[in-house]
């Protein structure tokens, strides 16, 4: 993987973990990396589920996989709020 390449997934992990973020209701008590963690791992297991269903290559605009992706993201934001919610109740 090239710098290019890896710039690039932080973009796009960044945008497909805001926008999981902001499809999930109410407030999200974690800090911005972690969005754009959850973000990059959801944009590869979303690829990797529209790839199974075939949807994955298509001319222009993937629609379904991105739709998959911020579905994955807004999922992963919940989790994450919800361990890492608990991480800061311990004490």
């Amino acid at each position: 993987m090239t710098v290019t390449g890896i710039i690039t997934a932080i973009v796009i992990g960044a945008i497909i973990g805001a926008l999981g973020r902001l499809v999930v209701p109410g407030k999200q008590n974690i800090p911005i990396w972690l969005t754009i963690v959850v973000g990059i791992v959801a944009a590869f297991i979303g690829t990797a589920i529209a790839g199974a269903f075939g949807a994955a290559e298509t001319k222009g605009i993937d629609w379904i996989e991105l739709l998959l992706q911020v579905a994955v993201a807004a999922v992963g934001v919940i989790v994450t709020v919800s361990l890492y919610g608990r991480r800061g109740i311990r004490r």
